[in-house]
């Protein structure tokens, strides 16, 4: 489960589909496709989820202002705003749920990626206003965190995959999962997300 996992949000089929296709092709994990507000709460409440991709309008009605109040309720979880949307009221009113990102209809791969990594990083920023300290986190949970580990953990902060990291460490992307899955067990954690939440915990 080292991969981003991703909730995607969308009532049209074809383009859901289209952006699990975008997600998988650069190791993301898209967890699943919710074509509806209750599928789509049915899974943010089953599933480690680290970032949802949400449609503003599902079956007719903006509905997905719901899933967002929804998920500010009840979760520290990120969210993007995919829409065919860019009106000032309609921007007016997204604002408020705090979406970290806003993605205008028709998009291509590259915009999607960079407003993924950006929102992932703006959220750890968000949840973590102070600098992380391997020697904090290390006095309060059971096993310390390596110093490699604790330079990944770095890593998922700044919102980078896992290829991104292996590039940054000079290893393999399998290393890199290795090396997340033992932060999880340490942290006893499952998500990126989980995780930015459990350390804004401890550093508090």
């Amino acid at each position: 489960m080292s991969a981003i996992r991703v909730l995607i949000v969308e009532d049209d089929p074809i383009i859901g589909e289209d952006i699990r296709d975008m997600l998988t092709s650069v190791n993301y994990e898209a967890v699943d496709v919710a074509y509806s507000k209750e599928d789509a709460i049915k899974v943010i409440d089953n599933e480690k989820l680290d970032l949802v991709l949400l449609d503003i309008n599902l079956d007719g009605d903006y509905e997905g202002f719901e899933v967002a109040e929804y998920i500010n309720r009840t979760r520290k979880l990120p969210f993007i705003y995919i829409t065919s949307y860019s009106g000032k009221e309609i921007i007016d009113r997204a604002k408020p749920t705090m979406p970290m990102g806003y993605i205008v209809k028709p998009f291509n791969e590259k915009e999607l990626f960079t407003t993924i990594e950006v929102a992932l990083y703006n959220f750890s920023k968000f949840v973590i206003p102070v600098p992380l300290s391997k020697d904090v986190i290390n006095a309060k949970i059971l096993t310390p965190l390596t110093q490699k580990e604790f330079e990944i953990l770095e890593g998922l902060f700044q919102g980078k995959n896992n290829q991104q990291l292996a590039e940054s460490q000079f290893v393999s992307v399998n290393t890199i999962k290795t090396h997340i899955k033992n932060i999880y067990e340490k942290m006893n954690t499952h998500t990126r997300s989980e995780t930015i939440a459990q350390v804004n915990s401890l550093l508090s």
